[in-house]
C-alpha cells in the first residue's frame, strides 16, 4: 500500500505537470516558468506560512486552486459583473473537475475528492473553516503578487473605485486574512488604499454615553 505522503506528492506532481502546459510564463528568479505553475506554487508557500497544520485535502486545493486556468480564455465571457461571474463558476467547475480525475487516478475516497471540490468552488466560505482559510490564502496571494499588475492594467480608475474594489476583497477575508495583508511589505500608496478600505468596512462603534 502506498503511503500517504507519497500518494499526496503524486498528487503534487501530477498538478505541476497538468499547469506545465500553460503557454503564459513569468520569470522569477532569473527562470522563466509557467504562469499556473508559479501561481500553484504561491499557493502552497502561502497556505503552509498561515495554516502550518493545514490538512491534506486543503493543501491540495490550495495547489490545485487555478489549475488549467487558461483552459478557459475571460474572453469568451460578456464584459461586466454578469461575465465576471460566469466566467469564475466555469473556472471553478473545470478545476474541480481536473483535481477530480487526479485524486480518483490516486485512489482518494469519494467524500475527500467532494471535499475538494466543495473548497475550490468557495462553498460555505463564512462557515467551513477551511474554505474560509483558503479564501485567506487566496486573496494573500493576490495582494502579494498580483494586485500591482491589477492596478496598471487600470489607470483610469480613480481612488474610490480603487478602494471599493479592495473592500470587495477584503471582505471576504477574516481578520487572520486582514493581518496576514498588513504584514506584506507594501508600497506606500497600496497600502493607503488597504487601509481606507478597511477603515471604510470596520463596524462603527457604540457612542459613549456619560452617566448622570
Amino acid at each position: 500500500m502506498i503511503a500517504r505522503s507519497e500518494r499526496l506528492a503524486a498528487v503534487m506532481r501530477d498538478i505541476d505537470l497538468a499547469n506545465a502546459g500553460d503557454p503564459r510564463s513569468v520569470l522569477v528568479d532569473g527562470i522563466d516558468k509557467a504562469y499556473e505553475v508559479v501561481y500553484s506554487e504561491r499557493m502552497g508557500e502561502r497556505l503552509a506560512k498561515m495554516y502550518p497544520d493545514a490538512s491534506e485535502i486543503l493543501r491540495i486545493a490550495a495547489r490545485s486552486q487555478h489549475i488549467r486556468r487558461w483552459d478557459i480564455p475571460r474572453a469568451r465571457y460578456p464584459d461586466g459583473r454578469g461575465g465576471y461571474n460566469a466566467w469564475r463558476r466555469a473556472c471553478q467547475e473545470h478545476h474541480a473537475g481536473l483535481i477530480a480525475e487526479i485524486l480518483a487516478r490516486h485512489g482518494y475516497a469519494a467524500a475527500e475528492i467532494d471535499h475538494v471540490a466543495k473548497l475550490i468552488k468557495k462553498q460555505q466560505l463564512k462557515s467551513d473553516p477551511e474554505s474560509q482559510a483558503l479564501e485567506n490564502v487566496v486573496d494573500v496571494v493576490f495582494v502579494e503578487h498580483y494586485i500591482e499588475d491589477f492596478l496598471a492594467g487600470h489607470p483610469d480608475y480613480d481612488e474610490e473605485r480603487l478602494v471599493d474594489i479592495i473592500g470587495k476583497i477584503l471582505r471576504k477575508m477574516n481578520a487572520k486574512g486582514h493581518a496576514e495583508v498588513l504584514a506584506l511589505p507594501l508600497r506606500p500608496g497600496l497600502r493607503d488604499l488597504i487601509g481606507k478600505a478597511m477603515a471604510r468596512d470596520a463596524p462603527a462603534k457604540p457612542a459613549e454615553t456619560g452617566k448622570e
